[in-house]
């Protein structure tokens, strides 16, 4: 007879009271509760220890691990990680006794709870709901990178939305673009779509016949690139050659480069937007060739 440790390693580290005893013994498993081996983490429901506060808190509540705590668990980026965990309960349940957690109420597909954690659509969906709209667009931008959501389905989704936060939400899915490749990227575009200003795509690529660059974001029309300049630092007297040569190469093919640092569009979006605007409204002023 397996013990109940290897009953709850082939389940995925939980499982009900029914399924540990049906596979063991009542015996055998008050013996691992007092043991240690085993947690209770609700009536009826036991887990491995450390299994993670996130799911033990959906498993607590019989929920699911949702918005900001399921973009965690996607891998998706976020700005802060949630102090609490988010679950989401099954619509007209009432809360039972549980750890810290932030709860929300929902309809829940089969699927979801059966791995307890929202879908990456639902996810995103999730975080447009509570998120301003830069970190809930960064999320957003990610998911559609996986290539496991596309963007007709957020809209689709978002458009369905009810209730909180589906302003945002649609706003959201109408900007958001699979090809940003950075959280600060996606932020910066941000501040762009908030402020109204047009004509820039992501990961635009410059190709004058001579070089090839690509830039974080670009005005094809006034040739205006703007880069989102994360912590990362050149490692190399080489790494800083060639960047060099790509900002030199750029401006020589009659591109105006502006870099933002992650304080800068973090802390001073106001002066980012400003900068943009003016060195846009300088460009349409100068006649470009071609």
């Amino acid at each position: 007879m397996a013990s109940v440790v290897e009953v709850l390693t082939r389940l995925g580290g939980w499982a009900t009271s029914a399924q540990l005893v049906q596979a063991t013994s009542r015996r055998a498993l008050a013996a691992a509760v007092r043991r240690g081996d085993v947690d209770r983490l609700a009536r009826g429901i036991y887990a491995m220890p450390g299994l993670g506060a996130d799911v033990a808190a959906a498993l607590a509540y019989d929920g699911v691990v949702s918005h900001t705590s399921a973009a965690a668990a996607w891998r998706l980026p976020l700005l802060v990680v949630p102090e609490k965990p988010h679950v989401t309960l099954p619509v007209n349940r009432n809360a039972r006794p549980g750890p810290p957690a932030v709860l929300h109420w929902g309809t829940i597909p089969s699927t979801d709870r059966s791995r307890r954690r929202t879908s990456l659509l639902s996810t995103v969906v999730g975080c447009a709901r509570i998120l301003p709209f830069g970190e809930a667009l960064a999320v957003a931008d990610a998911a559609l990178a996986t290539g496991e959501l596309s963007r007709d389905r957020l809209i689709e989704a978002a458009a369905a939305m009810r209730g909180p936060g589906r302003p945002n939400a649609v706003q959201v899915a109408a900007a958001a673009n699979g090809h940003s490749e950075s959280f600060l990227e996606s932020m910066l575009r941000s501040l762009l779509v908030t402020a109204g200003i047009d004509g820039f795509e992501p990961q635009v690529l410059v190709d004058t016949g001579c070089f090839r660059a690509r830039v974080d974001l670009g005005n094809r029309r006034v040739r205006v690139a703007l880069e989102a300049e994360g912590y990362e630092f050149h490692g190399s007297a080489g790494d800083f050659a060639r960047d060099c040569r790509r900002y030199d190469e750029l401006v020589a093919a009659g591109w105006l480069v502006l870099r933002f640092t992650y304080q800068q569009v973090m802390g001073d979006p106001e002066w980012v937007i400003r900068t943009v605007r003016d060195a846009v409204a300088q460009r349409v002023a100068i006649p470009t060739n071609g």
